[in-house]
């Protein structure tokens, strides 16, 4: 490996390790439930996830999962 790609390894190791340098907008997943699997996205501050205890309730434990796992790097959810 030459010199140059091992500087940009480096500094992509030190990138990721600073969570705050990163902030999605919006994201599109498939997530792998105990039962089943779930459609969840992200746009600009609203999740959306296709089980039935978020479609009654705005929130459920697949984006839960993902606030906590993205902390920092997603603002805070926002009531559609």
């Amino acid at each position: 490996m030459d010199s140059g790609l091992i500087g940009k390894v480096e500094k992509a190791k030190r990138y990721a390790e600073d969570r705050h340098r990163f902030h999605f907008n919006q994201f599109d997943l498939n997530f792998h439930g105990d039962n089943s699997e779930h459609h969840v996205s992200y746009n600009n501050g609203v999740f959306n996830c296709d089980c039935e205890f978020f479609i009654t309730n705005r929130r459920c434990g697949h984006t839960m999962a993902l606030e906590i796992l993205l902390k920092d790097m997603i603002v805070e959810s926002v009531e559609a």
